[in-house]
């Protein structure tokens, strides 16, 4: 399958900013099925500075200076991936979790693909012992890891209410948890620190799920939506496996890698400072074309 994505952010500013200083992680992951084709970013005003770099995780981390003042921002990402993945059955035969468990401590390898950094806290997911306990409700003694992982996502995705209004990214995960609504970055957020909280490896993934209209309608421009799940290490012999907590669904083609990291602080797709104004406005638009 071949996608052609467009992500369009803008900013409107109550003034002038006189400055701004941006990263920018918008190019699409090669690899776990998923392969860039093509790329471009056009931003407007145009910076004055534009260097990129791959961080440790592989991502494509580009860093804009634009100093000229302006009221508006506009960064137009245009991406061509293909996609080729077929993900396990949600209980299909797998290591048990314990092993999983402890094999991940036995890795010698500190790359970024190396299950070993992703057990550990990380800035947005401390590993918490309610949400710990809670995990444990899928992982009796000898459950197989998909087995395991599959039912966590499936327990968050019934019991977690999506609720747009009720967070924002720095909203402490323990009172995501308690109340138990949020969005796709907190219930990944959730899993992962369930996950972690047993010992489990667990990366956050950030990226694009296409959206299907429902039949006769047409499809809407912009209608689509940047989208984060769960990438869960099962073992030398599956590797990294994805689980979509808010759609409660195997990762498979219908999901775009963008990057993958420990938290949403590693793979902000827009993040920066600007000096000059007290508001501003954002808007996110985002297409995911089936070309073939």
């Amino acid at each position: 399958m071949i996608y052609d994505i467009r992500h369009v952010t803008t900013y409107e500013y109550e003034s002038n900013v006189s400055f701004a200083r941006c990263s920018l992680r918008l190019e699409p992951l090669s690899g776990g099925g998923q392969e860039l084709i093509s790329h471009s970013v056009d931003i407007r005003p145009r910076p004055s500075e534009r260097t990129a770099r791959r961080d440790f995780f592989g991502t494509l981390t580009e860093s804009i200076v634009i100093d000229t003042q302006h009221r508006h921002l506009r960064i137009d990402a245009r991406s061509r991936v293909k996609l080729s993945r077929t993900p396990p059955e949600r209980d299909a035969p797998s290591s048990a979790w314990e092993r999983v468990r402890d094999a991940a401590f036995e890795a010698t390898s500190l790359g970024p693909s190396s299950p070993i950094g992703y057990v550990f806290a990380s800035a947005l997911v401390p590993v918490l012992a309610p949400v710990a306990d809670y995990a444990a409700g899928s992982f009796p003694a000898g459950t197989g890891i998909v087995v395991g992982a599959a039912d966590l996502m499936r327990r968050i995705h019934k019991e977690f209410r999506y609720d747009p209004k009720a967070t924002v990214i720095s909203t402490p995960l323990r009172e995501v948890f308690d109340n138990r609504h949020g969005v796709c970055q907190d219930f990944a957020h959730v899993m992962i620190a369930g996950l972690r909280g047993l010992g489990l490896p667990a990366a956050y993934v950030s990226g694009y799920l296409r959206t299907i209209p429902p039949e006769g309608e047409p499809r809407l421009q912009g209608a689509d939506a940047t989208h984060a799940w769960v990438s869960v290490w099962c073992g030398e012999a599956l590797g990294w496996v994805g689980f979509d907590p808010t759609n409660d669904l195997l990762v498979g083609n219908d999901h775009i890698m963008l990057g993958m990291g420990r938290d949403f602080s590693d793979v902000s797709p827009v993040d920066g400072i600007i000096v000059g104004s007290p508001k501003q406005k954002l808007g996110v638009a985002v297409d995911v074309v089936l070309v073939e």
